[in-house]
């Protein structure tokens, strides 16, 4: 005889309710790229502090219907702000505002960048040819506190516990580099997009033996500066910006 089922002869276990997704306020797309647009959209809609950091964001399904766009448009702003660091996707759990937006991105580098593929394209390049510059420049100029403190943070990446500290010290690198070339508008510019340097670099790095390889072209950088050959340091630059650029890129494709 077969056994009574579960339903009869206990009371089902209540669920337990899921936390409703937060109203999130975008129009539909006019004049830009959809993706484009939409990341701009949420990316003022989540730096504005009417979401609490850990929000849990409405579903790509969600977000598409509410758009009238296909969910490959979605997945892709979505992917921008992840690249910012504005978003985390947890696989099988949904997409959660980060706990801190506020040194993330600072107003100062709002102007799109990496709002989709062609504006991280466009961050490559133009990071590389500022950076390239910039070691040419710091080679001629830089002094001898210059380069005992772009060793220094050489140093601290090689010794760096954790993948935290290791981009901290590589951000740091790039920034003493850009204060030792001398040119204050250099230096601000590499100074407004320090926040998406840490992105980048975290992000660049999560390949196997990565780091070993960023540490390595950070030292032939900091050879070249401190033999004072502005050529070889330029080169050496543009080199880790290739490699970096690529780095980061296929960490995109593999996402």
């Amino acid at each position: 005889m077969a056994e009574p089922s579960n339903a009869s002869t206990s009371e089902a276990r209540p669920k337990t309710p899921r936390a409703e997704a937060p109203q999130i306020l975008l129009s539909a797309p006019q004049r830009e790229s959809a993706v484009v647009d939409i990341a701009r959209q949420l990316l003022s809609q989540l730096l504005s502090g009417q979401l609490s950091p850990g929000t849990r964001l409405p579903s790509e399904r969600q977000l598409a219907e509410s758009l009238d766009v296909g969910r490959s448009t979605i997945r892709e702003a979505l992917k921008a702000l992840d690249v910012l660091g504005i978003i985390e996707v947890r696989q099988g759990d949904g997409t959660y505002l980060k706990q801190s937006t506020s040194s993330l991105l600072p107003s100062a580098i709002e102007w799109g960048l990496m709002l989709g593929q062609p504006q991280l394209l466009d961050l490559i390049e133009a990071r590389r040819h500022i950076e390239t510059i910039t070691a040419g420049l710091a080679a001629e100029r830089a002094d001898d506190a210059d380069v005992a403190e772009l060793a220094e943070h050489l140093e601290e990446m090689r010794a760096a516990p954790d993948s935290a500290a290791f981009v901290e010290a590589d951000v740091a690198f790039h920034l003493t580099l850009a204060n030792a070339a001398g040119n204050s508008v250099l230096n601000d510019i590499l100074g407004s997009i320090r926040s998406l340097l840490r992105v980048w670099i975290r992000r660049a790095i999560q390949e196997v033996g990565s780091a070993d390889t960023t540490i390595a072209e950070h030292a032939a950088i900091l050879t070249a500066v401190r033999e004072r050959t502005p050529e070889a340091a330029a080169e050496a630059m543009r080199a880790h910006m290739r490699a970096a650029g690529a780095r980061l890129e296929r960490s995109l494709r593999d996402r």
